[in-house]
C-alpha cells in the first residue's frame, strides 16, 4: 500500500515542491503503526533554510489534505534537505556540488577524488591532482560528496603563531587559552601574535543520544561511551572541561565526526556531544535514520559551566533546527572570530573587513549562519586585541562599543 500511496501523491507533492521554488529530491511512504510516515526530501541551487523547509511543509501538508482520500488515514509529513550522503544522481546535483570534494567511481577504470568545477547537462569538469578531467554522467557509478575536515583550531592557532598562515577561524575559547597560555596544548607558551578581525556566530554546545538508549540527560552520561570529535577541535577541547565541572564521568571517544556518526549508528558509542553551528550535519543525517534525543543543559549546569568558563555564554538553538527538537534548546556557546596575524598590513585586514560587511547579503545566501556576522556584534570579543587595520574600520564606520587595541 505505501509504495503504491507513493505513486499516486508523488506528482502532487512534487507539484507543491515546484511552486515554491524548489525540486522534489525523493518521496517515500511508509506505514509507521496506524499511521503513514510520508517523506519529502526537497533541494534548491542555493540550499533549503528552515524557513523554507516549514513554508513547503505547510505547502505540501495543504495538498494531503486536499487529498485525505488518496491518503485516507492519519499521516505523520517529514520535510528535509538532501544529507552529504546523497549519490549525485542527477545533473542539478553536480551543479549543486560545484566547488565540493566528491569521490567518483566510474563504470570502467579506477575510483578517484576531485574538486567538481562546472557542471552542464551530460557532463562536469573536475579537478583531479591538479589536472582537469571531463566527466560524463553515463560513465559514472558512484558519485558522493566527501566531507572535508578542517584541522582543529589549535593548529591553525600554531601554525598562525609561527607565521606559516596569516589568517584563522576560531572560537573565542581556544583564543583566549592560546593568549593566556593556559591550555595544556599551548605547554604553557602565550600566543601573542593574533589580532580579531570580525566576528563570525556563535558555536552552541549540543548533546544527542538515541532514544533506545534511555539517556534523559546530560548527567546520565556518566559511565557512558561518548563521541566528541577530533582531539584539538573546539569540542575536544571543551567537553572534558565540562564533564569535569559538571561532575559527570564518560568514557570519551575522539575521532572525526563521520567516524563517531558510524559508531553511534553501529551502537558502539552511546551519545554524541558538539560544539559546533546548528543543524550540525552528523546530527541531521542520524536523526533521519534514527529516533533521536537531544540532551538540554539545566539551568544550574548552564550557571556551573559559565561561572567556572567565563568566555561562554548562554546559547539557544532555535526549536524546529532539527526535525524533532520541539522546543528551543538551552546551553551554553562561543563565539567564533577571524582572525590574522598582527603583521598583515592594515591596508589589507580593512578591505577583508570591507569585503565582509559590504557583502553580507550575498554571505547570507550562503549560509544562514552569516546571519550573526555583522559590525555590531564585534563587542562580543573582549578577549584580544583587534587588529589595527579592523580597528580602523570599526572607528571609521562609527559601530558602536569598544575597540580593544594594542
Amino acid at each position: 500500500m505505501p509504495n503504491e500511496l507513493a505513486t499516486r501523491l508523488e506528482p502532487l507533492v512534487a507539484g507543491a515542491v515546484t511552486a515554491a521554488g524548489f525540486d522534489l529530491d525523493s518521496f517515500e511512504v511508509q506505514q509507521a503503526g496506524r499511521r503513514q510516515l510520508v517523506k519529502v526530501v526537497v533541494d534548491g541551487d542555493d540550499g533549503v533554510g528552515l524557513d523554507e523547509v516549514a513554508e513547503i511543509s505547510r505547502a505540501v501538508s495543504a495538498v494531503l489534505d486536499e487529498n485525505e482520500h488518496v491518503i485516507a488515514s492519519a499521516y505523520t509529513l517529514e520535510v528535509t534537505s538532501p544529507g552529504l550522503d546523497r549519490p549525485l544522481g542527477k545533473p542539478r546535483h553536480w551543479r549543486r556540488a560545484k566547488f565540493r570534494l566528491v569521490r567518483i567511481t566510474p563504470r570502467d577504470g579506477t575510483e578517484f577524488v576531485g574538486r567538481v568545477g562546472h557542471a552542464g547537462q551530460k557532463g562536469a569538469r573536475v579537478l583531479v591532482d591538479g589536472a582537469i578531467r571531463e566527466v560524463a554522467y553515463a560513465g559514472v557509478a558512484k558519485a558522493v560528496i566527501e566531507i572535508e575536515f578542517k584541522q582543529p583550531p589549535t593548529d591553525d592557532l600554531k601554525l598562525l603563531e609561527a607565521d606559516e598562515i596569516q589568517l584563522a577561524f576560531v572560537t573565542l575559547g581556544v583564543a583566549q587559552q592560546a593568549w593566556n597560555g593556559t591550555g595544556e596544548w599551548t605547554g604553557g607558551k602565550q600566543f601573542r601574535a593574533m589580532r580579531a578581525v570580525f566576528p563570525m556566530y556563535d558555536t552552541p554546545f549540543q548533546f544527542m543520544a538515541l532514544q533506545e538508549s534511555g539517556i534523559l540527560s546530560v548527567t546520565d552520561l556518566t559511565d557512558k561511551r561518548v563521541g566528541i570529535g577530533p582531539q584539538g577541535g573546539t569540542t575536544g577541547v571543551y567537553m572534558p572541561e565540562f564533564f569535569k565541572i559538571l561532575k559527570i564521568n564518560p568514557t570519551i571517544q575522539t575521532g572525526n565526526w563521520s567516524d563517531l556518526a558510524v559508531a553511534i549508528q553501529a551502537r558502539a558509542l552511546d551519545a554524541l556531544a558538539v560544539g559546533a553551528g546548528a543543524p550540525f550535519p552528523e546530527f541531521a543525517a542520524l536523526e533521519r535514520k534514527n529516533k533521536v534525543r537531544y540532551l538540554a543543559l539545566t539551568a544550574g549546569q548552564v550557571t556551573a559551566l559559565r561561572q567556572a568558563l567565563p568566555e561562554l555564554g548562554s546559547s539557544v538553538v532555535p526549536a524546529g533546527t532539527y526535525p524533532s527538537l520541539t522546543r528551543p534548546y538551552q546551553t551554553v556557546g562561543l563565539y567564533n572570530f577571524a582572525v590574522a596575524h598582527r603583521a598583515l598590513p592594515d591596508d589589507l585586514v580593512y578591505a577583508i573587513a570591507e569585503a565582509v560587511f559590504a557583502n553580507h547579503e550575498e554571505m547570507m545566501q550562503i549560509h544562514y549562519a552569516a546571519a550573526d556576522t555583522v559590525p555590531a556584534n564585534f563587542t562580543r570579543n573582549t578577549i584580544l586585541p583587534f587588529h589595527d587595520g579592523a580597528a580602523r574600520w570599526y572607528h571609521n564606520k562609527s559601530s558602536s562599543g569598544v575597540v580593544l587595541g594594542d
